[in-house]
């Protein structure tokens, strides 16, 4: 069929859109590539299409015989356009797979004659398996083992632990804010020490009194990294609330934790010390496993380890949270558990358990 040009006068020839369908449907199908799709576009639905030539014909046809075959050729449109679409993106979704064929990378390494090893198993990371041996540890001595959010109000990081805005023990924590809620009221946990305030409102609100927890887990402080301290670090904290606590008590766990740890021959000590929220407090402290006391760059020559902080549960924590001071008496400890795990394995600089270095994470 020839169709007129735009100066020729339309003739009366019916329009076959059933026709028309078929052959923009085998146009389309035949379409191997985005630029073939687009020329097939043009020939089927452009401006010059046979379908756009029945569109101008409809103006010389009576009313009813213009509505017919309207409805038509707008069904036929339809169909043509859905099939270009759908064409269209299986073509795009083709080169896309074939590009990125072609850009593939073979990174494996093949040498003649070689059989090919079975693919090494890994395993816990050093700090993880210390956390664990810790927990095993504090559980045989009548312990639980509890969690809590590493993202914390400024209330439960330092309010209810007897630290109050502009409290100068604050400058003790290298503190990371978070940009959440007003200014400086939500920050990364500084230490574990926001859980035990946690559990103390848990019980009191359940009745479950006494405690008897320790809680692992990651902390944050703002502060350069040495052989002996690290930006992201791991601590476990301690607590015991009960009636007739005394320093006495808190002192044996530390002597029975140090001896199970790390075995006979390494000893702890403490000394006097500020913490706000204990009193009285110390730090205790281990032999260095480095040197076995001697003096060494670990220990800052000195024989001994810093391991953490402990003390007596100040009546102020109790009360941030409802417990009654003259009824109940506790002590809380915490220490790095990166620290433990520098000290059983004599590691001599803590920043390598973070550096990644295969040749030392096999070694545990």
């Amino acid at each position: 069929m020839t169709a007129p040009s735009d100066t020729e006068a339309p003739d009366n020839d019916p329009v076959d859109t059933d026709s028309l369908l078929s052959t923009a449907q085998a146009a389309i199908a035949g379409a191997r590539s985005i630029e073939e799709i687009r020329q097939v576009a043009a020939s089927v639905s452009g401006k010059r299409s046979p379908l756009a030539e029945a569109s101008r014909r409809l103006g010389a046809l009576e009313p009813a015989a213009r509505k017919a075959l309207g409805q038509q050729i707008h069904q036929a449109r339809t169909a043509i356009d859905g099939l270009l679409e759908q064409r269209r993106n299986d073509l795009e979704r083709e080169e896309r797979s074939r590009q990125m064929a072609e850009a593939r990378m073979d990174l494996t390494e093949f040498i003649p004659g070689s059989i090919p090893a079975p693919a090494a198993r890994g395993h816990l990371h050093l700090v993880s398996q210390t956390r664990d041996s810790l927990e095993d540890v504090f559980v045989g001595m009548g312990f639980e083992a509890a969690e809590g959010p590493e993202i914390e109000t400024d209330w439960f990081n330092f309010g209810a632990l007897n630290m109050p805005p502009a409290h100068p023990a604050r400058s003790m924590f290298d503190t990371f804010y978070l940009n959440l809620g007003p200014p400086e009221s939500t920050v990364l946990r500084t230490h574990t020490s926001p859980v035990q305030i946690h559990l103390m409102e848990e019980a009191v609100a359940s009745g479950g009194l006494p405690i008897h927890a320790v809680m692992p887990g990651r902390a944050y402080r703002h502060e350069t990294e040495d052989a002996r301290h690290l930006a992201v670090f791991h601590q476990i904290e301690g607590l015991v609330v009960d009636k007739g606590i005394t320093f006495a008590d808190l002192a044996g766990t530390i002597q029975v934790f140090t001896t199970a740890y790390f075995g006979p021959d390494i000893h702890s000590r403490l000394r006097p010390a500020y913490f706000p929220f204990t009193e009285p407090s110390a730090e205790f402290e281990v032999t260095c496993t480095i040197c076995h006391g001697e003096g060494c760059r670990t220990c800052s020559q000195t024989g001994w380890i810093e391991l953490g902080g402990c003390g007596m549960v100040d009546p102020a924590v109790f009360d941030a949270v409802g417990i009654d001071a003259d009824e109940w008496t506790g002590f809380a400890f915490g220490f790095g558990i990166d620290r433990c795990a520098q000290m059983r394995h004599q590691i001599a600089d803590m920043r390598a358990l973070t550096e990644n270095d295969l040749r030392f994470l096999r070694q545990f």
